[in-house]
């Protein structure tokens, strides 16, 4: 017997050397995904949502995926089709996903399509959705029942549970090498037509009152809380009990509190459940309170910024809250995602020419742990493509990016017609960079055409040392010192006719910055520069500024020196 226990212990060592090692790691102010020791960034696609119901689609488009140079595909997995039948479980369709994947040389997301799915339950089997009574669905306030499942039924949740947790089982048996990086749990949860549910059980939980975790947790994280929910808690007194209108506020905000909460404590019951079973990473997305709507007209309660505080405190198992972007503002919709309690990945993004300039962005300023735009298979996958160029570019620049991944050495770069510029400061230097066109020299610049978005990353290698990659960007490096008056020069880089040399002041002295060297130059494996070409003279303006133009995504070597 204690020859047999032995053997069976040196199998289960076995076993667990062999298991995939995925996880989440600290480095300085960034958390980094870690696969087998190594950091990964996550250069991804969405699948359309029926992308991936059938083998034949699958085998077609997986090397398409490789081919326009990503390294993860988000593949959504269907409740209805891996349970048509209550009880009796089919999971071929994720062996195919698994099989082709690793074929192509690529990791996958998960994301389950389970309850919901952009609010809906449309994703539960014909068996489910018969069943009302049993299934109950949320109401309006009217009593309208909504296609949308009930989160306070247990039946709901055990039913959800129930094939959620034998999924994973069935991947935690195929995976052992670690094709899948991270699960989505639902997707785009949120109430609709109303800010929260009106059912039976969802009036017998309102009518409790605030849970008093979560007055705990706003009074424990009372410095770090949205500025929304910090203002309505303390506008209302700071209480510690009551009802929701009475200690955030008499208005739907409010029910959206309650009904966030209660959405966060049913996925943090399964995100429970994915930890113990898979162990990978989680997160959770959320669709955008844009366009002026109000909860209701938006998927309200949803994983949103301004409720941030409350999924921590009701779901402290998922790791992440993550954004879907399809509207205007870019720039500040990552910035509130990126914060100290909540790593930046974005699982879904509108798909567009721009996306490999995104990238650049968030990857350099937010420390992201990738981007991933949606209905990827529609793209393109031409070798000429902007998103193929540039996601060749960051998969090449990858040793650099995650090594300075919250050093506070790199920032992101991204421009476009409503954004053309951006002034950083490092070393007593003040460095500008803009978008290209701000330059004369392509009539693009001043056709009244729509200036395509560009973005690139800066990461500082040393002190007056510098590499600048990406793809539309203008770069110019100055002591902080220097005068910020300008010659007015012309396209040829003289002074144009008629400067009036009288408005400029006098020198008042100091060191200025020059170009020792700009190197175009590739990245190898290990992170170190491979020279590829010097660049000075016209392509410099001679020794003014750093360029890469709009058509073209680089990685140039840049070293600074100073003159007087």
């Amino acid at each position: 017997m204690k020859k047999v226990i032995a053997a069976l212990c040196l199998l289960a060592s076995f076993v667990g050397m062999s298991a995939a090692d995925i996880s989440l790691r600290r480095q300085g102010s960034a958390t980094q995904l870690i696969v087998d020791g190594v950091p990964f960034i996550i250069i991804g696609g969405e699948l359309g949502n029926s992308s991936a119901s059938c083998a034949g689609d699958i085998e077609r488009i997986f090397p398409k995926l490789q081919r326009m140079n990503l390294n993860t595909v988000l593949v959504p997995v269907y409740w209805d089709m891996i349970e048509p039948v209550e009880g009796d479980y089919d999971f071929s369709l994720i062996d195919k996903t698994l099989e082709e994947a690793r074929r192509c040389g690529l990791k996958v997301v998960f994301l389950w399509f389970g309850a919901w799915k952009n609010s809906m339950s449309c994703y539960a089997p014909a068996w489910f959705k018969y069943d009302y009574k049993k299934y109950p669905r949320a109401c309006t306030s009217e009593g309208k029942p909504l296609e949308i499942a009930s989160a306070f039924s247990e039946n709901v949740y055990d039913a959800d549970s129930r094939a959620f947790k034998a999924w994973l089982g069935h991947l935690a048996d195929v995976d052992d090498e670690g094709t899948v990086l991270m699960v989505q749990i639902e997707n785009e949860i949120g109430m609709l037509e109303d800010a929260r549910d009106y059912s039976p059980a969802a009036q017998r939980e309102y009518e409790k009152g605030v849970p008093r975790e979560l007055v705990s947790s706003l009074e424990k994280n009372k410095k770090s809380l949205h500025p929304q929910l910090l203002a309505r808690w303390r506008d209302n007194g700071m209480k510690k009990s009551g009802g929701w209108r009475e200690v955030f506020g008499d208005d739907i905000y409010s029910d959206e509190y309650f009904m966030a909460w209660n959405y966060a404590r049913y996925v943090e019951r399964l995100a429970k459940e994915a930890k113990a079973i898979l162990g990978r990473p989680l997160y959770v997305n959320a669709a955008m309170n844009s366009r002026g709507r109000k909860p209701g007209e938006y998927p309200s309660a949803g994983p949103l910024a301004h409720l941030k505080d409350i999924w921590h405190a009701a779901a402290p198992t998922v790791d992440m809250l993550s954004p879907d972007l399809y509207d205007k503002g870019f720039i500040d919709w990552v910035a509130q995602y990126h914060t100290s309690d909540n790593p930046l990945f974005i699982p879904e993004i509108r798909r567009f020419d721009g996306n490999a300039a995104q990238a650049f962005y968030v990857i350099g300023e937010h420390d992201a742990l990738g981007l991933s735009p949606f209905s990827i298979e529609n793209g393109s996958d031409s070798p000429s493509s902007p998103n193929v160029k540039g996601y060749a570019k960051l998969n090449e620049l990858m040793p650099l990016l995650v090594k300075y991944q919250g050093t506070g050495a790199m920032n992101g770069l991204y421009f476009d017609n409503d954004s053309t510029g951006r002034i950083l400061h490092q070393d007593g230097m003040k460095i500008t960079a803009n978008h290209y066109f701000t330059l004369p020299w392509d009539p693009r610049a001043t056709d009244g055409s729509e200036w395509m978005p560009v973005g690139g990353v800066i990461i500082r290698v040393a002190k007056g040392e510098y590499i600048v990659a990406g793809t539309g960007i203008v770069v110019k490096f100055e002591n902080e010192t220097e005068s910020s008056v300008r010659r007015n020069l012309g396209e040829d880089g003289f002074l144009n006719a008629g400067d009036d040399r009288g408005s400029v002041p006098a020198w008042g002295g100091g060191m200025r910055v020059g170009l020792a060297s700009v190197d175009e130059v590739s990245v190898n494996p290990d992170g170190t520069l491979a020279f590829v070409r010097r660049y000075n003279g016209d392509e410099t303006h001679q020794g003014r500024h750093v360029r890469i133009g709009v058509d073209d995504f680089q990685i140039l070597h840049v070293k600074l020196y100073q003159y007087k």
